[in-house]
């Protein structure tokens, strides 16, 4: 099988930043989601990078001085980050995914457009492979 939208965890479903929040914004939403890193959109619906605690924790002591109410008036997009997940088309092979996955948790996916459309978790990478390595009897 190689369609990627067998793996694909649909927009819907995701937990995203829009990249006009601001770092407070950011904080609150990775805080309650529980995930260490979350993709950043724009408001049409474009990819634009990846966002991690790390990033957050770096962007708080550069540009806020660890002074909270500085948070509400500073955009996550000011942020520098250490590296973004390159996103994926539909038509990605199974080999450049797990390629992908072993540097990355999550593979963003866009359409032809560049709109984001979801994303493939290194989980359900690593699942189809132990499927396909160690089959069930």
């Amino acid at each position: 099988m190689n369609n990627i939208l067998f793996f694909l965890t649909p927009k819907a479903m995701c937990v995203y930043l829009y990249d006009d929040f601001t770092i407070r914004q950011a904080l609150e939403k990775m805080e309650s989601a529980g995930y260490a890193a979350l993709t950043i959109l724009s408001k049409t619906g474009e990819y634009r990078g990846t966002l991690t605690e790390g990033d957050l924790l770096w962007g708080l002591k550069n540009t806020c001085y660890m002074d909270i109410r500085q948070a509400e008036a500073r955009r996550i997009m000011e942020i520098s980050r250490r590296r973004d997940n390159t996103p994926v088309r539909v038509s990605t092979s199974m080999h450049e995914l797990v390629e992908r996955a072993s540097s990355q948790n999550f593979i963003p996916v866009v359409d032809d457009s560049g709109a984001f459309i979801g994303i493939v978790t290194r989980r359900a990478i690593i699942k189809y492979c132990t499927e396909k390595i160690f089959p069930q009897d």
